[in-house]
């Protein structure tokens, strides 16, 4: 059964009677009837689903960016990549799920394919721990990217998370110092690394694997330094403020390219990746084989300029 957000309203009641039509329609000679209804139907509701998504708000972005049927991490690597094998562990404490991550081939070549994993029912969730990673996840992603860089073999990393967990036994562990470990392992490799934000881009636990030298965005992702409930809690003392704080910071694909903080902006299905997540991993793959043979093309010293300069002109 599809989970509809607040503002698709209209386009739910139209989908409604659609299927109310289509189950009448099953009887065989009353389906003549009303499959004139029915198209007419159906073209409504397309072009009701398509104005709607064209004219979001940041807000209701930050809202597709958190559908809970959005296609996450283990979603696209079974669609892009074969011979995918996990590695666990940060050979310093211990295993953390919401970072997943290994190596692969990705159109027939070696890749090393690493990203936040939210969960797709309560219990994958919890496992996961909705994607908020402690320090063992990003020291693990460390560990991966050093591997990759020893044996010359791309980074693809994919971001979705509201950010890094903010438990004491995450503190205690050392978050900060991991997470910033996490960005120099980034800026230290030799190799191609690309990263895409395909949900949420929540504050330095995204910076921890999306400091590459090209940075794409799903269309209705949203890429943040703080959730905006947390912005309207810090600036207003008033979480409800959500929706001017998600203007007011920013935080959508169409924003963030305009101020050159991302590289591109991956198109997706009309209404949403969750309605056709088999659409939207073609599309991505597509984006990623075009930045990987761009970067394959330039040498170590090119590469590491390339990531330098990239970062460096933030906020020129």
């Amino acid at each position: 059964m599809r989970t509809y957000l607040d503002f698709e309203k209209p386009v739910a009641e139209l989908e409604a009677k659609l299927e109310e039509l289509r189950s009448v329609g099953d009887g065989g000679e009353s389906s003549v009837k009303i499959d004139e209804e029915l198209k007419m139907l159906e073209s409504k509701g397309a072009k009701a689903l398509a104005t709607l998504y064209a004219n979001l708000t940041p807000w209701q972005k930050t809202q597709v960016a958190r559908h809970p049927d959005r296609p996450h991490f283990h979603d696209y690597v079974e669609a892009l990549i074969t011979d995918f094998t996990p590695l666990a562990g940060d050979r310093k404490f211990g295993e953390d799920e919401a970072i997943v991550g290994g190596f692969g081939r990705f159109r027939g070549e070696s890749v090393c394919v690493m990203g936040h994993e939210k969960g797709s029912d309560t219990e994958s969730r919890l496992k996961h721990n909705f994607g908020m990673a402690r320090p063992e996840g990003y020291r693990k992603a460390i560990r991966l990217m050093e591997m990759a860089n020893h044996f010359g073999i791309p980074v693809i990393s994919l971001v979705d998370t509201a950010g890094a967990f903010p438990g004491i036994d995450a503190e205690e562990r050392g978050q900060a110092e991991a997470i910033a470990r996490s960005i120099e392992a980034c800026l230290a490799l030799d190799v191609p690394n690309v990263s895409v934000v395909v949900g949420e881009g929540g504050s330095g636990g995204a910076i921890a694997l999306a400091t590459a030298n090209r940075v794409l965005m799903l269309e209705h992702s949203i890429y943040t330094v703080a959730s905006p409930e947390a912005a309207a809690s810090i600036l207003w003392r008033d979480s409800g403020k959500r929706q001017d704080a998600a203007t007011m910071m920013k935080v959508t694909a169409q924003d963030l390219l305009k101020f050159k903080i991302i590289d591109g902006i991956i198109a997706e299905p009309v209404g949403g990746a969750h309605r056709d997540p088999i659409e939207m991993a073609s599309r991505l793959k597509a984006h990623l084989m075009d930045q990987v043979d761009r970067l394959s093309a330039m040498d170590t010293d090119a590469l590491l300029e390339a990531r330098y300069r990239r970062l460096m002109s933030y906020g020129n």
